[in-house]
């Protein structure tokens, strides 16, 4: 039960974090509401972030080494961070408003932004922590 109770408290810490994260970024980013660049840079740097964090739980040993215990850290940065500073809900949204404005280059731009940049920095993510050994 305390283990259980234990991983609820680091998935809420770390959507907390993750939650003013984003408000923060989207605030420092929005400049005007043309284009959301808060949540298409908060997307990107969710999904950095994300590969970063794939590479140093699949480098297991690395947490052995280190004395971490890797599924607490999962919980805290993957899925409470990153989880609450990437939206989909909001990139609908966005685009939803676009749409109606009659803004289909901007929304397809966006779109494909978001799907693309976030894989690609998905995978630097994830490469980049292989190659340093983090």
């Amino acid at each position: 039960m305390k283990v259980v109770a234990l991983s609820y408290l680091f998935v809420a810490v770390g959507g907390a974090l993750g939650a003013m994260a984003r408000f923060a970024l989207n605030v420092f980013m929005q400049r005007d509401i043309a284009f959301p660049w808060g949540t298409l840079s908060a997307n990107l740097f969710g999904c950095l972030a994300m590969g970063v964090i794939a590479q140093l739980v699949a480098s297991a040993a690395w947490f052995n080494e280190a004395g971490v215990i890797p599924d607490q850290y999962r919980l805290l940065f993957a899925i409470g961070f990153c989880g609450s500073f990437t939206t989909l809900s909001a990139l609908v949204m966005e685009l939803h408003t676009m749409l109606h404005r009659n803004e289909i280059l901007s929304s397809f731009a966006y779109l494909m932004a978001t799907m693309v940049g976030g894989f690609a920095c998905f995978y630097l993510g994830f490469a980049l922590t292989r190659v340093l050994r983090i």
